[in-house]
């Protein structure tokens, strides 16, 4: 059986972002902490860090928010960047203020270019967010294309012959399945992540993806109740489903 993590409720408190050690001591004293029903006011007390935390501490009259190894699951709505490095809005600007003072930090598994919608998920698990874009792991991504002009007779079998080659890369793009919804939307999966893969590989056959969204990630789908710019925390079941259809180690 793993060990059980323990730490400091002031140090605790302040790697999930809800202020400095120091702030965290003030608010204990001032009766702003409660564990199991009860003040807490010695910030400095070691207790176990387990899932169930949440449903056991109050900050400040909320429940405790998500305790480290939590995954997010967001809609990622157009016009949304999930770089800190360009200007306009970032898809961290959707969560809590705080979560974006977390340590470890939430980051994406992989991302969605701006003018891509649909599932994205982001986690503070650098383990788990590995394990999923890892080239070893074939996590399949399904993405929803609408294109400028109708499909023609081959694009099915170049994608998935494993031999596309597509401009400004040296190495053949593993198989891809593309399978279609009408002349000109259709559903791909691709295990790789490629720079604006998809939109690049319709790029090669002379067609251009006028809109993409991606639906499932694994055996992951996008809730059809989650609007896009709202998001949901996933259970470890959830959690698995990522991982349903993966092939290899």
């Amino acid at each position: 059986m793993a060990k059980i993590p323990t730490s400091r409720v002031d140090r605790l408190l302040s790697s999930m972002g809800y202020g400095s050690r120091m702030e965290m001591a003030r608010l204990a004293k001032a009766g702003g902490i409660t564990l199991d029903g009860a003040d807490l006011v010695d910030v400095s007390k070691r207790i176990p860090v387990t899932r169930d935390l949440p449903a056991r501490m109050v900050i400040d009259g909320e429940a405790l928010d998500p305790v480290a190894g939590m995954v997010i699951l967001l809609n990622k709505p157009l016009g949304m960047t999930c770089s800190h490095k360009e200007d306009g809005p970032l898809v961290h600007d959707i969560l809590p203020a705080r979560w974006r003072r977390r340590d470890p930090a939430i980051s994406t598994i992989g991302r969605l270019d701006k003018q891509t919608s649909g599932l994205l998920l982001l986690t503070d698990d650098g383990e788990l967010l590995h394990r999923v874009i890892s080239p070893r792991r074939h996590v399949r991504k399904i993405y929803r294309a609408r294109l400028a002009r109708p499909l023609g007779d081959g694009e099915g079998a170049l994608f998935a012959s494993g031999q596309l080659v597509l401009e400004g890369d040296d190495k053949p793009l593993a198989p891809a399945e593309l399978e279609v919804v009408s002349e000109t939307e259709a559903l791909l999966g691709v295990t790789e992540g490629r720079y604006h893969q998809v939109r690049r590989m319709f790029a090669a056959t002379g067609n251009h993806v006028e809109a993409l969204h991606r639906e499932r990630l694994g055996g992951l789908s996008l809730p059809a109740d989650l609007a896009p710019g709202q998001w949901k925390l996933l259970g470890d079941d959830e959690i698995a489903l990522i991982f349903q259809e993966a092939q290899g180690g």
